[in-house]
Formats: C-alpha cells, sequence, structure tokens
C-alpha cells in the first residue's frame, strides 16, 4: 500500500492521507476515482489499463507500480497489483532487529514455549497480522514482540496504535520494545525500552537491562503517615491510593515472564491520562482490587534489608581467574622452604611501681554553734510591737470650675502621664533626644518620645 498514488491520464499526484486528496478545487474527487475504479473492477479491466501508478517508491526507483483503489472502514487505501512492488516499500531488517528476534526466539524456546519471527496471522479471508516474533506461551497466551528501532512508518504514532489495537482484538497481547526514548515516553501502547546497543552486543548471552516500562505498583492509604501525595484531593482523604514506581528487569527475565502470564501489561488511570506499562500478574490483581471497589491492603515493606529484590545476575561472575587452582589429590607444586627469619632480642623486664597518690588535705569544720533553742521545739518568733491607728488623711478638693494642672514626673525612671491631646500633634518632627520622627510633644510642647523623656528625667 502507498500514500502518493499517480494518476497517468490525468497527469496528477493524489495525497491520500488528505480528505480532498490534495486537490481542493476538485471537490468529491476520491468519489469519483473509487466509483470509476469500482466499475472498471466490475467489468474486468485489467489493473494495469486503469491509470492509478504509485507515485512514491516505485517512482522514485523508477518502476511503474501498477495500483487499485480500495476503502476499509472509512479510510482510503491504495494496494500494490504485485507482491513485488509491495515488498518494496518495506524496508530491509538491521542487525539489530534481527538480534533481538533470534533473542526472543532463543530464551522462549529455551524455556519450553514456541516462538517464530516474521509470523503472518490470519483473520479473515483476505487479512492477517503481521508479528515480529510471535510467542505462544503457557495457557494459549500470545505475546507479540514488535522490535522498533526505526521511525513509525510514515503514518507515525497512528500506525502503531492501530496495530497494536488490532492484534489485542485477535486475542495477541502486543509488546512493543525499542531503544528510543521519544517512544517509550508515549503512552499509545505498552512500550519498554533498552539502551542503544549494537547488534553483537544483543546477541550476546550476557544480561540485558530493560529501562523503561516495567513498574511496581506501591499501594498505600492517604493518611497522615503517607509518603505520597493525595491524588485526589488537597487533604488526607482516608481512602487507598497507588503510585507506580519504575523497575528494572532483564529482557530474557520479561520475555520468560510474560510467556508465563506474570509479567502482564495494565491501563493505570490518572486524571485525564491513561498510563501503559508492564506488572507482576499479583499488582495486577491488587489493582483490579482497587478499581474494583475492594479491599487492599498497603504495600509490606521487608524488615530485612537481606530479603530487598535485588537486581544482580543469578549467573555466575564472569571475572573468574583463568588458571585453575590444584586439588590435594592432584600433583601439587612443591612447597618453597620456610625462611628464618632473625629473632627479636627480648627487652629487659622493668619494674613497675605503684601508683601512690597523695591524700587531699582536709580543711577543719568549724564547731556547730549551739542551737538556742531544744531539738524538736517550734521556733520562737516575737510578738509584733502595737501598732497606733492613723487617722485617714482627706485630700485638699479643688474648687469647681478650676482646671486641673497636671503636676511634672521628676527624676529618671519615672513614667509619665502624657493621655492628654496636648501631647499629640498631626505633624510628624524629629526627637529633641534621638532625632527620629515623633508625633507627641512634652510638656514645653518640644517634639519628643514618651519613652525618651522617662530615660532622661523631664
Amino acid at each position: 500500500m502507498a500514500n502518493i498514488v499517480w494518476h497517468k491520464q490525468w497527469g496528477i499526484e493524489l495525497d491520500l492521507t488528505r480528505d480532498d486528496l490534495g486537490h481542493e478545487s476538485m471537490p468529491n474527487l476520491w468519489d469519483l476515482l473509487y466509483k470509476t475504479d469500482r466499475l472498471h473492477a466490475s467489468r474486468g479491466v485489467p489493473v494495469s489499463q486503469r491509470g492509478l501508478l504509485c507515485g512514491g517508491v516505485c517512482k522514485k526507483a523508477g518502476v511503474e507500480a501498477w495500483m487499485y483503489l480500495r476503502e476499509i472502514n472509512g479510510r482510503k487505501q491504495a494496494v500494490h497489483e504485485r507482491s513485488e512492488d509491495e515488498d518494496r516499500h518495506h524496508a530491509a531488517l538491521s542487525d539489530e532487529h534481527k538480534a533481538y528476534q533470534e533473542r526472543i526466539c532463543l530464551v522462549s524456546e529455551a524455556d519450553g514455549h514456541q516462538a517464530d519471527s516474521e509470523v503472518r496471522t490470519s483473520i479473515g479471508p483476505r487479512s492477517w497480522i503481521q508479528t515480529d516474533t510471535l510467542v505462544r506461551g503457557a495457557d494459549g497466551i500470545l505475546i507479540g514482540w514488535e522490535i522498533q528501532l526505526s521511525t513509525a512508518a510514515q503514518e507515525g504514532p497512528r500506525s502503531v496504535k492501530a496495530r497494536a489495537n488490532k492484534a489485542s482484538k485477535h486475542g495477541i497481547t502486543p509488546a512493543w520494545h525499542t531503544d528510543r526514548s521519544d517512544y517509550a515516553s508515549r503512552n499509545d501502547v505498552h512500550w519498554t525500552r533498552s539502551d542503544n546497543l549494537p547488534a553483537e552486543v544483543i546477541a550476546k548471552s550476557g544480561d540485558l537491562r530493560v529501562v523503561s516500562g516495567y513498574r511496581a505498583l506501591d499501594f498505600w492509604r492517604c493518611d497522615h503517615r503517607a509518603l505520597y501525595r493525595c491524588p485526589e484531593t488537597q487533604r488526607r482523604c482516608g481512602a487507598m491510593h497507588v503510585t507506580p514506581k519504575p523497575r528494572d528487569v532483564f529482557f530474557d527475565d520479561l520475555v520468560r515472564r510474560t510467556a508465563a502470564g506474570r509479567i502482564v501489561p495494565v491501563q493505570h488511570r490518572v486524571g485525564t491520562s491513561t498510563h501503559r506499562f508492564w506488572v507482576t500478574d499479583a499488582d495486577r490483581d491488587r489493582l483490579d482490587d482497587l478499581n474494583g471497589g475492594r479491599l487492599v491492603l498497603p504495600s509490606v515493606e521487608p524488615d530485612d534489608e537481606r530479603e530487598l529484590p535485588t537486581a544482580a545476575s543469578h549467573r555466575a561472575p564472569t571475572c573468574r581467574p583463568t588458571t585453575r587452582l590444584a586439588s590435594p589429590t592432584e600433583g601439587a607444586a612443591p612447597a618453597r622452604p620456610a625462611v628464618s627469619l632473625p629473632a627479636i632480642p627480648t627487652q629487659p623486664v622493668v619494674p613497675i611501681r605503684p601508683l601512690v597518690r597523695p591524700e587531699p588535705a582536709v580543711s577543719p569544720r568549724p564547731a556547730p554553734a549551739a542551737p538556742d533553742r531544744p531539738v524538736g521545739a517550734w521556733p520562737i518568733v516575737p510578738a509584733p510591737a502595737p501598732v497606733a491607728p492613723v487617722a485617714p488623711s482627706v485630700a485638699p478638693t479643688a474648687p469647681p470650675g478650676a482646671a486641673v494642672a497636671i503636676p511634672k514626673q521628676p527624676g529618671p525612671g519615672r513614667l509619665l502621664d502624657w493621655r492628654s491631646s496636648e501631647h499629640w500633634a498631626p505633624d510628624s518632627r524629629p526627637c529633641r533626644y534621638c532625632s527620629k520622627g515623633t508625633q507627641m510633644r512634652d510638656n514645653d510642647g518640644r517634639p519628643s518620645h514618651k519613652t525618651c523623656a522617662e530615660e532622661q528625667g523631664v
């Protein structure tokens, strides 16, 4: 199939990715061409006489590749008449792509599963699904591995999602693997990613690490002990939530466990976004319980650090010595003669003298004074002297109508009474003592802070 078609009789180029085929001045152009092509097909007109040629790869290669039109589920398609012209549109597989396919097949067959590369699964009379590597796992599980190391066709991400949905609809679990970070960051399919490695490294039997696409689900209760923010509210809601945490996994283990059904794909919805990744079957079941409103206990962290899962390889170390140690039964090399070392001269024993500490001088204590009262008796308190009664003094009253004069408070440290409005002015002036602005006035009408006046004893 191709997206660019050349109409030989009209001399125009047709772009099937656009609704108007690239010609806005010619409305309903697709309907006219499609009905004409179907009319020619019903009358038995050969494809080479309908005037439609491939305008893409085949035209650039100088080949006349005749085509016919078809429409499936509203999608416009142009199909080559010959299969060799169709194969010209598919680029040859790279060495890295082939190395991944061979590794998937070897790991699957070593684990007792059947695997084949470039498999076509028929889903209809004239339709099939092309899979890079198809693994037939336990209990009828079908894992369709797609190795995407280059640009995802000319349609971009749409072609990847369409192929994944088509495979899932017919019972094949799509597993897309790449070495590109821009693909792994998308959420259209369940991507996994490894580092960009050459073919000879991929084909080795060593550990190939998957650095993206595998998660461990952490289930936690939203209370005051939680380590994460509540994804639904701004406060602690008390409900159970789940947080996916990235984890590394070896590529061989991923192939084995997906075929056995112990690593499965899930879709996790956060707000309006849907994230797709791989988890263990136990985490998948707990996530289903959480989404179904069933009881889910928080994740339990191991108390002992030795119980934590390690990412170390289960294989033997590769840094072993090249020479093998001889066993006691085999001919061992003769032992070297012992070399006698000069003896260390003995040191004379020094007698240890006992440490004598001088006794501290003791000052004589003063003799206790004779008690004034017998021991155990209450103290004798002298009787207070009689106090003569004092007649209350009557303060002189001012005549009515006379102004009450506020006396000054002489002496430093005394509090001044400046509650009268005479001690306040609307404008601020520098204090006569500290030169800072103030609206207070002293008894003489000069600007002064009350505290400064009290310190000066005015």
